[in-house]
């Protein structure tokens, strides 16, 4: 899908209507649409009607569908050879891509995620994390490595972090652990699976907060669920993923939820830091 379109979606999505949202939510998960199916095919696919999708593309700034699909191709042919596509299948590559080339796709996704991240929308996270009694970590598959990434440094500002983590089938003795006004952290770059619907569901039900960090296609998914959504643009290569942006993102959560917790995020890391002078003296 074309990168525009898709921050342009972001920026309107409160003000959409419920069948406006619904086209938004299927050209973010099915990126690949706009170059493959007609207006009124996309429409029908949505279960809206054609003026409906007319009616969205005005909206979010276009003249028309013409327009849009003119400027997802245009982007989708500067996209670098070795991308996937939307719908997760690698382009055809012509050998190993360069390290400039690296660089410019990595360049542009840290770009992209954080030029369309708003301040307020940052502090309301870091102060979901900062005032929780106590925060939940969740990601699947690739993004367990992400999960794994950030509780250390969150362990590191504040007490009682936890990963909700499948080893030995223990998923409803730890959901049933968590409770009102505790922190869901979602991390979700790879395709969603039925379980994080579940657990999220689950959450909600409990009254926890829930905080995604999602790739920008299911940004749609996140904000029906989730107090506060920060999106991300990862980039796929052939033979790999990039998290560089999720993982950028988190970082910079936790620098935001240290500074919200001030005194307390110093203490904490004081602690742990004697704690580890204590078990490695050398």
């Amino acid at each position: 899908m074309s990168t525009r379109l898709t921050l342009a979606i972001q920026e309107h999505y409160e003000t959409l209507s419920p069948s406006e949202r619904q086209l938004a939510a299927l050209l973010l998960e099915h990126p690949d649409d706009l170059v493959a199916y007609s207006a009124s095919e996309m429409a029908a696919r949505a279960g809206v009607s054609k003026a409906t999708a007319a009616r969205l593309f005005r909206r979010l700034g276009y003249a028309g569908f013409d327009e849009v699909r003119l400027q997802a191709r245009q982007e989708r042919n500067l996209a670098p050879p070795f991308q996937a596509r939307g719908d997760g299948a690698p382009r055809p590559m012509r050998g190993a891509p360069s390290v400039a080339a690296h660089l410019q796709a990595e360049s542009e996704s840290l770009a992209r995620t954080f030029e369309a991240l708003r301040g307020d929308t940052l502090r309301a996270a870091a102060a979901l994390l900062a005032g929780a009694p106590r925060v939940w970590l969740l990601g699947m598959g690739l993004d367990d490595g992400l999960v794994r990434y950030v509780r250390p440094q969150l362990a590191r500002i504040r007490p009682d972090v936890f990963a909700l983590q499948p080893a030995g089938g223990l998923w409803a003795e730890e959901l049933a652990l968590g409770a009102p006004k505790d922190c869901l952290l979602v991390v979700l770059t790879q395709a969603r699976v039925q379980a994080i619907d579940q657990i999220v569901t689950h959450a909600a039900a409990t009254r926890m907060r829930v905080l995604a960090v999602v790739d920008v296609r299911s940004v749609a998914w996140a904000r029906r669920h989730a107090q506060v959504v920060l999106p991300v643009h990862c980039s796929s290569a052939e033979h790999g993923f990039s998290g560089m942006a999720a993982a950028s993102m988190l970082h910079l959560l936790v620098q935001q939820t240290a500074a919200k917790l001030g005194p307390r995020a110093q203490q904490r890391q004081g602690l742990v830091a004697a704690l580890r002078r204590e078990l490695d003296p050398g």
